[in-house]
């Protein structure tokens, strides 16, 4: 190829943007020519490369926007310690397409049984299949929520959450907080419902939640809208700190029967 043609080349692939086009197509082109590569091939692997790029970018930032605790993810999970029909079900949901659906997550279990890391491990496997997926705590949110509706933003709050296909929120047993609170929460909710998956983890069962809305009817509005399209993974494990405590303790008890 001569100069002007290389540089007019490069020109127009910044001008449309094709970042991994401009750095690789070269050696590619020179590939081609020793493999006697078609016309269509060639072009096809070298949009190939840059879709795949662009794929990798677009993950990269929904990972950053996403606010998952980087090292909870299903590869650093114990998954041996989960129920069989558990481990179905989250083979099941990390295809992603329950969200597809707006149906929403719900795990339950005991403070230390593993549900944040376990709905954070799918948060992240999620994202690598392309969607958005939001995680905060609910005494976080909760502040969010009550700051944007002092501030009369909380439309806008509520809008921004839209573009997400789910929203974490952990521990929502722990909260039990001011009337005011438990009012966005559930219209957030309520804005949520049939339009974007919620994925729930608590320590409280359904029958419990009154401790967290403070009202009955609310509470069952709120379960309502939770329940009618959702996945429940119940997690009735061992806490995982004192399990590994039990574990501790045998590899000792040898070694101290044998100095006594």
């Amino acid at each position: 190829m001569h100069k002007r043609q290389s540089e007019e080349l490069e020109s127009r692939l910044k001008e449309l943007g094709l970042s991994k086009v401009l750095h690789s197509y070269s050696s590619m082109a020179d590939e081609a020519r020793k493999e006697t590569t078609s016309y269509e091939e060639f072009l096809l692997g070298v949009l190939r490369q840059e879709c795949e790029s662009r794929r990798q970018k677009r993950i990269a930032r929904y990972l950053k926007e996403s606010r998952l605790p980087l090292e909870k993810t299903l590869e650093s999970f114990e998954m041996r310690r989960l129920p069989v029909s558990v481990l179905h079900q989250v083979k099941a949901l990390i295809d992603g397409e329950f969200l597809d659906r707006h149906e929403n997550l719900l795990v339950f279990g005991s403070p230390g049984s593993g549900k944040t890391h376990l709905v954070s491990g799918i948060g992240h496997e999620l994202i690598k299949k392309d969607r958005r997926i939001y995680f905060t705590s609910c005494a976080i949110l909760l502040q969010d929520l009550l700051r944007a509706k002092k501030e009369l933003k909380l439309a806008k709050l509520l809008k921004k959450f839209g573009g997400f296909d789910g929203i974490i929120i952990d521990d929502i047993g722990y909260v039990q907080e001011a009337k005011e609170e438990m009012e966005v929460l559930f219209t957030f909710l309520a804005e949520r419902y049939e339009r974007g998956s919620v994925m729930i983890t608590s320590n409280l069962p359904f029958s419990k939640w009154d401790n967290i809305f403070k009202d009955q009817m609310m509470t069952a509005a709120a379960v309502d809208r939770i329940v009618h399209h959702s996945v429940i993974l119940e997690l009735n494990l061992l806490s995982y700190r004192i399990e590994s405590a039990q574990k501790n303790k045998k590899k000792t008890e040898p070694k101290e029967k044998g100095n006594s």
